[in-house]
């Protein structure tokens, strides 16, 4: 089967005279339903740039690094990279082909509702769609403090480094840097979506190159090496975690991999604002991802190879404070020129590249909040909905922000509440993504009408296999992570996870039912 025709009599979008074709994107757009009400003026490689930008490699690799070398070391770095790399290419193809069909900026609830059938759209749009934006916010509170304690240990470092009498900042210093940084965001994502764009081309541009400089100056500048033997066989057991088993350590080193494998939903949600986002969608998420798999399988490399003391580099007795690329990087430059003023600089460049990350992440969370409220499903939908002048939904870009610094302040209290609550961030999101997949390969199996973008007669088999690594994956990041387990050290993904289902299906149960039919179409002939 085949998608109908995406061209459309001239509405305001073409010539006068009809002889323009109708952008297909816009067409589509119409014939599901919806008006044109955000600016419609990103590329293909703007819509790209947002999703690679969220997806960060410098940012997620950075941040969980520790983990991945904890849990494996090299091996699970490398491998686990590569594992988790491929079969999260067939979540996005499954997830391009859908969005292929449907290019609207509700993304996966909207798709969830129209593959789930009538009778069952209402309650899979409602789930998808608060399981994916409280994901997002996850995303965004994860990312940005993420950025916060970088920049503690920039200065911490700067300052002469944990053993030399450097500053550590409080708890209250880190989330006040935080909130700062919401708030730059927020101010960002208040301007027109011309300028997003420029921004999100240029975050995409930097982390390209921030990625090849960082993977080649390191072991270059770094005076000890591990050789080529060390980097693709050692297998680090030694994770003071209690757990001996190699297989399973090496599952639980895929964390690293599979939390920055993430946000490339974004392309979706920006479809609305895409020019013939019907392609250039699809586009926008499979090159997202592609490019994230070569360009961070790179950079893992090229800094394993300046990696020489695992002991040492997740101790917290080091200059960064047990913050192992950081500790990496000042080492190299120290013990080459004396000092490691040149490590703190490739840590300002990772710095950037995190703060565009979380730039395009409040993006996506605004549009994906624009669009949920556009449908009723959130609380005071009609405020959120707003557009201002320049057509940006400001106040559903200011409620991400605002919710993304209210979530950060669990940290406050207890980093292991913190911790469970953006565990939603990996868990949270790829059920999102799973969910319409899932009503993809089974209730629509037989009348899913495909866009341009198709997967053919292979879209079945990937949509399944899809599904069954959100499935594996869900229950792999919900297991213990040290032994034995104490309430300091139990996994609270599950929590989490379980706590967000259980608001979510009683606020189903005892409101939404009554008055959420799914998505409603807002056009009028």
């Amino acid at each position: 089967m085949t998608l109908p025709s995406h061209v459309a009599p001239d509405n305001g979008g073409g010539g006068g005279d009809g002889s323009v074709p109708l952008d297909s994107g816009l067409a589509r757009l119409q014939e599901l339903g919806y008006k044109q009400e955000l600016k419609r003026d990103l590329s293909a490689i703007s819509n790209f740039a947002f999703s690679f930008a969220i997806i960060s490699i410098l940012t997620g690799v950075t941040t969980l690094y520790n983990t991945g070398l904890n849990y494996g070391g090299p091996v699970s770095l490398v491998y686990g990279w590569l594992i988790a790399g491929a079969f999260t290419m067939f979540v996005a193809l499954s997830m391009a082909e859908i969005c292929s069909s449907y290019p609207t900026s509700g993304g996966l609830y909207y798709w969830s509702a129209k593959l789930a059938g009538p009778s069952w759209a209402p309650f899979a749009s409602w789930i998808t769609g608060w399981f994916n934006i409280a994901g997002q916010w996850a995303v965004t509170t994860s990312v940005d403090f993420s950025l916060a304690q970088l920049i503690q240990v920039i200065v911490l470092l700067s300052t002469g480094g944990k053993n030399g009498g450097g500053y550590e900042a409080s708890k209250y210093v880190v989330i006040a840097i935080h909130g700062g940084i919401l708030l730059l965001h927020g101010i960002i994502n208040s301007l027109p979506i011309s300028l997003l764009s420029f921004l999100g081309q240029l975050a995409a541009f930097w982390n390209i190159l921030g990625v090849f400089v960082l993977m080649i100056l390191i072991p270059t500048v770094a005076t000890e090496r591990a050789s080529a033997k060390f980097v693709f066989t050692h297998f680090n057991a030694d994770n003071g975690a209690g757990i001996s088993s190699k297989p399973y350590i090496f599952l639980l080193g895929l964390l690293m991999a599979q939390y920055t494998l993430t946000g490339y939903d974004a392309s979706a949600h920006m479809t609305e604002e895409t020019k013939n986002a019907d392609e250039n969608g699809p586009k926008g998420i499979i090159t997202a991802v592609a490019i994230s798999i070569i360009v961070g399988f790179g950079y893992i490399l090229g800094i394993t190879f300046a990696v020489t003391n695992i002991p040492y580099l997740l101790s917290e007795d080091n200059d960064a404070g047990g913050y192992a690329i950081a500790q990496i990087f000042y080492m190299a430059f120290k013990k080459r020129y004396g000092h490691g003023f040149g490590g703190i600089m490739c840590l300002v460049i990772i710095a950037i590249a995190i703060f565009f990350c979380g730039m395009s992440s409040v993006t996506s969370n605004s549009r994906m909040t624009f669009a949920f409220s556009r449908d009723g499903a959130m609380p005071f939908s009609s405020l959120w909905h707003k557009v201002n002048k320049q057509d940006v939904p400001i106040n559903a870009v200011w409620l991400s922000v605002v919710i993304a610094f209210c979530m950060a302040l669990t940290s406050l209290g207890s980093m292991v509440a913190f911790q469970a609550m953006v565990s939603i961030a990996t868990i949270g999101l790829y059920i999102a993504y799973a969910l319409p997949i899932f009503f993809r390969v089974t209730l629509a199996a037989k009348y899913f009408v495909p866009g341009p973008f198709n997967l053919g007669r292979f879209g079945l088999v990937v949509g399944w296999v899809a599904v069954l690594w959100v499935l594996t994956i869900s229950v792999l990041f919900s297991l213990p992570v040290s032994y034995p387990i104490t309430i300091k050290t139990l996994n609270y993904t599950p929590v989490a996870v379980g706590c967000l289902l259980i608001l979510v299906v009683s606020y189903w149960i005892i409101s939404g039912r009554h008055w959420f039919k799914g998505p409603v179409t807002n056009l009028k002939y």
